[in-house]
């Protein structure tokens, strides 16, 4: 399956959980585990990621886990042991434009989120990620699943032992800040 196919799933969608799955607990960011044979229903399937709902609570299910759901599981995403710099920044902005707000159909790139990409190199030798990024308001509680969400999918290469989400306000978010795709996909062209 591949994130076309994903895309593919309705929302609404009851679907039976075949086995326990890992999902991030949806404002809190938190990792909750869901039985199998529960019955969830399909909110948003977008980028590499399921939102879904479950007694009244929502969920994510990464790409990894789709097997849950009856699906065919999504790689965990991955670079060549002797990937350049250029290449693992290119792989991290890569795996941000696969994470979405929960409740917004547009990866937080093309949402105008993310201002910032670091890679540094510690004295250890690992590589530590710094990502700095906003939300659409003060107010918004989705910070902590999208910040979750980055770190898994970043963390898949195992030149990145580090994530860290910062998460800031100045300057604030404005829809000035979406790309022109984000705009016509949200209608707001």
């Amino acid at each position: 399956m591949d994130i076309e196919q994903i895309a593919s799933l309705e929302r609404g969608q009851k679907l039976p959980l075949q086995r326990d799955v890992e999902a991030i607990a949806i404002p809190f960011g938190k990792t909750d585990t869901l039985a199998e044979d529960s019955i969830v229903s399909v909110m948003q399937a977008k980028g590499s990621s399921v939102s879904v709902g479950f007694e009244g609570r929502l969920y994510l299910i990464e790409g990894r886990n789709l097997d849950a759901l009856g699906l065919e599981s999504l790689p965990r995403p991955t670079l060549s042991e002797s990937a350049t710099d250029e290449e693992i920044e290119q792989f991290v902005w890569d795996q941000l434009r696969t994470c979405f707000d929960p409740e917004i159909p547009v990866n937080i790139v093309d949402l105008g989120l993310v201002y910032g990409c670091r890679i540094e190199r510690l004295i250890s030798g690992e590589r530590m990620v710094t990502i700095r990024m906003t939300l659409t308001a003060p107010g918004c509680g989705m910070g902590d699943v999208i910040a979750a969400d980055a770190r898994n999918k970043i963390l898949g290469a195992p030149q990145i032992n580090k994530v860290h989400t910062e998460i800031v306000f100045s300057p604030p978010w404005s829809r000035d800040m979406m790309s022109d795709e984000a705009k016509l996909e949200l209608g707001m062209f």
